[in-house]
């Protein structure tokens, strides 16, 4: 049984829209922006480091306690919450020994947020 294919619908039009280019070309970020986007955007496609974003949103944690609720290694949560600091979407404080990471700021919780709820809307 053969699937078929989804089209995907095509302009046919040859007129060039010449007033939404250009305004579009106004607005559009400089190319170091639209990069750092991008590099911000591919560390959230790592399943382990959003699970960690996820319990952080929920809750500031130590390394002790992120390792045991995602069954891993305190060394393979350290690497990964390395990641995230670089990515400057967490953060960490020390009380004492005890190192605890949350995340960065309400941009972060933001940025999860949105991806939830458009996740969650694809869905329904």
């Amino acid at each position: 049984m053969k699937t078929s294919k989804p089209r995907l619908e095509k302009c046919d039009c040859t007129i060039i829209h010449q007033e939404v280019v250009n305004s579009v070309a106004e607005n559009m970020p400089e190319e170091e922006s639209l990069y750092d986007l991008a590099e911000l955007f591919k560390v959230f496609g790592d399943t382990t480091r959003t699970k960690i974003l996820y319990a952080l949103f929920a809750a500031e944690m130590c390394v002790c306690d992120i390792a045991v609720l995602l069954n891993m290694t305190q060394s393979a949560i350290s690497h990964q919450l390395r990641v995230l600091k670089q990515a400057r979407l967490v953060k960490f404080r020390k009380e004492g020994k005890i190192v605890y990471y949350s995340l960065d700021d309400e941009h972060v919780k933001e940025i999860f947020e949105k991806g939830l709820i458009h996740i969650n809307e694809m869905k329904s």
